[in-house]
């Protein structure tokens, strides 16, 4: 078998995994060992393109051994990058770790296409439009990724906005468009000082694109810059004729596409209105008064009401991954089921940080998959609940979303944890929410609060029921 055929083969099969691996990652009890079918696939296409070093020419080969000797050099770099990393970061983290790795994959496709262009390397007219396609959306990719990165890390704080702001936006989008068709015009023969104003522009744009959004929306952004990257892989891809590229960067672009959409649906909003809105930034929107006030309970008092009651639902947010908290909480929940408690979990489709936080979070802790439900699958049964309890949740459970039409999330689908006969919010203290936005579930005549550390309140919770007996 000669190299090139053994390199089709090995792509062919490496294409599979991707697709079978991708497939499998759509349900909570394949996830993992999806992650390692596609993880196979993908060093199965890395290994197969040390494999063009065999088809070599002779005028290539003085420098196929420094080539080689830096590409194994970036290998161990990433690799032990990834596994120091990958090990370590803690689940609080990791919707920022996604968004590191969203950033270098669009780094990379960046990088692949200013080598094309500056090396005058891609000649058909194809090729070249879309090495800059490729390349634009790459290094915006790049950079906005590295701002979504250091919102969610919390080294940036604040946003940019100013008056004028989408117009100086559009009129570096059009510049930038106006450069790359100037490359292509010219067969991308052109002076090294337009490739790097073109680079540097796309580089600059990631950021005014990125830095106007609120937190909130940051789940949104970092699905679509996974779209971003694997739409600039598969351009790539298509311009080194290298099939595991393009399949990769379709199978990714695809689904970082749909994920976005659904999310932006189940927010009740448009991508562009994420993109170009105010909204999840300030925390200062006018949405009126609110009446009533924050009635806080003992973590004690309301472990052993849970205890009596016959239903409970639990709807957990990112507050329950910062306390850690998921393992005590399903300690709790064990003690509820051993006294004859129905016990379920109400996901929404963007609590936490990014899609899935909180099924892996619960997962983690070992939590069946039978009790743990989306959103639209247990919304009907919060009037049946004795007890509905937030943990660390906010937006997704906010009534306002449904009454006040002036609140920014007004429209936005929630849980109807309200509903309930009894709601209690387990909150660090009386702080607004990610997005900034008051909510009126804190205020309600049926909600009291235990305020605390998610953790601390789960074993004061733990501690009160096993104090009636009957607890392991």
């Amino acid at each position: 078998m000669n190299a090139a055929l053994l390199i089709d083969a090995s792509y062919f099969i490496a294409a599979f995994l991707f697709i079978y691996g991708l497939k499998r990652m759509s349900s909570p009890l394949t996830a993992r060992s999806g992650i390692v079918v596609a993880g196979a696939g993908m060093v199965l296409a890395v290994l197969a393109s040390f494999l063009y070093t065999l088809d070599v020419n002779d005028a290539a080969k003085p420098f196929l051994s420094t080539n080689l000797t830096l590409a194994i050099i970036a290998l161990a770099l990433g690799l032990g990058w990834a596994w120091r990393s990958g090990k370590k970061v803690a689940m609080t983290e990791m919707p920022q770790m996604v968004a590191l790795y969203n950033g270098m994959g669009g780094g990379a496709a960046a990088a692949i296409a200013a080598i094309e262009l500056i090396g005058y390397k891609t000649h058909s007219s194809v090729s070249l439009t879309l090495a800059v396609l490729g390349g634009v959306i790459g290094a915006v990719s790049l950079s906005g990724s590295l701002i979504a990165w250091a919102k969610l890390d919390g080294r940036i704080n604040k946003t940019l906005r100013f008056s004028g702001l989408q117009a100086v936006n559009g009129s570096l989008l059009l510049l930038l468009l106006a450069i790359g068709a100037y490359i292509v015009w010219h067969g991308g023969v052109v002076a090294i000082p337009v490739f790097a104003l073109f680079f540097v522009l796309a580089l600059v744009y990631g950021v005014m694109m990125t830095m106007p959004i609120g937190g909130a929306d940051m789940p949104v952004v970092i699905s679509l810059y996974n779209a971003f990257t694997g739409l600039a892989v598969g351009f790539e891809g298509y311009v080194l004729n290298n099939p595991a590229l393009m399949i990769a960067g379709m199978v990714v672009g695809s689904a970082g596409s749909l994920l976005t959409l659904l999310m932006a649906k189940a927010m009740n909003r448009s991508v562009a209105n994420v993109l170009f809105s105010n909204f999840g930034a300030a925390g200062d929107e006018e949405q009126g008064e609110m009446e009533g006030s924050q009635k806080p309970v003992d973590a004690g008092d309301a472990g052993i009401n849970m205890r009596y009651a016959t239903k409970v639902i639990i709807a957990p947010g990112y507050g329950l991954a910062v306390a850690q908290a998921q393992h005590k909480l399903y300690e709790l929940v064990k003690l509820l089921q051993d006294a004859d408690v129905e016990v379920k979990f109400a996901i929404h489709p963007v609590a936490g940080r990014m899609p899935g936080h909180m099924n892996v979070l619960l997962a983690e802790a070992g939590v069946p998959y039978d009790i743990i439900y989306d959103m639209e699958d247990i919304n009907n049964e919060f009037k049946e609940a004795d007890v509905a309890i937030v943990i660390g949740a906010n937006d997704t459970v906010n009534p306002a979303a449904r009454s006040n039409k002036s609140s920014p999330i007004y429209g936005m689908p929630i849980l109807n944890v309200d509903q309930a006969k009894q709601v209690y919010v387990v909150k660090r203290g009386q702080g607004k929410g990610y997005s900034g936005v008051e909510n009126a579930l804190f205020y309600a005549d049926n909600t009291q609060m235990v305020y605390g550390d998610a953790q601390k309140v789960m074993v004061s919770m733990i501690q009160a029921i096993k104090s009636l007996g009957g607890g392991h």
